[in-house]
């Protein structure tokens, strides 16, 4: 993705100013430009996130995440209110493969403001949709630490099914956690509706 070319601006009318739209939000690719709101976002949202996500608080942490975001294996979505524009919250698909495999791993995180509001869980299934079809994936995992009920309510929510549990599977918070593997193909996703 690139930093400018489908960035959104007062000019430009709203259908074009996101990849995909829904009644209260729209997603749109992470920007340079930001940077002052997202790392703004994350750090009146580290209550919220620990011990679960480390999103970048300051500058050059998002600098950072923005470089591997721009990597072929890596898809950012920001999930922002449609009033307004603000960012609500995130969503990355990581290590993802083409071929025979058509598959990408979710990380997604709500800001505090936005959280409890279901713009996560509309966001969500804009990018389902989005990868799906422009992209051409076939199945997106998310990995989830068993204590983190939020998370695993929002895939549930969102017609993901549980497929096991992966003992020390990622290196968290100083230490290997423990994650619950949840996933959904494109063929599980509902219609959308008219």
């Amino acid at each position: 993705m690139t930093d400018d070319r489908r960035s959104p601006t007062a000019s430009v009318p709203e259908s074009d100013r996101y990849l995909a739209s829904g009644a209260r939000v729209g997603i749109r690719p992470f920007r340079r430009a930001d940077r002052a709101e997202f790392t703004a976002r994350a750090r009146e949202s580290v209550a919220l996130h620990r011990p679960w996500l480390f999103p970048p608080v300051d500058e050059a942490g998002y600098d950072a995440y923005y470089e591997r975001l721009q990597e072929p294996e890596r898809e950012g979505f920001l999930i922002c209110e449609l009033d307004g524009g603000g960012i609500a919250g995130y969503l990355t698909v990581n290590n993802i493969v083409h071929g025979a495999f058509r598959c990408g791993a979710a990380g997604y995180g709500a800001f505090a403001h936005a959280a409890g509001r279901g713009l996560m869980s509309e966001g969500l299934q804009l990018v389902l949709r989005y990868v799906f079809g422009r992209l051409g994936l076939h199945r997106i995992e998310v990995n989830v630490q068993p204590e983190n009920t939020a998370s695993i309510a929002l895939a549930r929510r969102n017609g993901f099914r549980k497929e096991g549990l992966s003992p020390d599977f990622l290196f968290v918070d100083g230490a290997w956690r423990d994650h619950e593997r949840w996933a959904i193909t494109s063929e599980m996703l509902p219609p959308e509706a008219p």
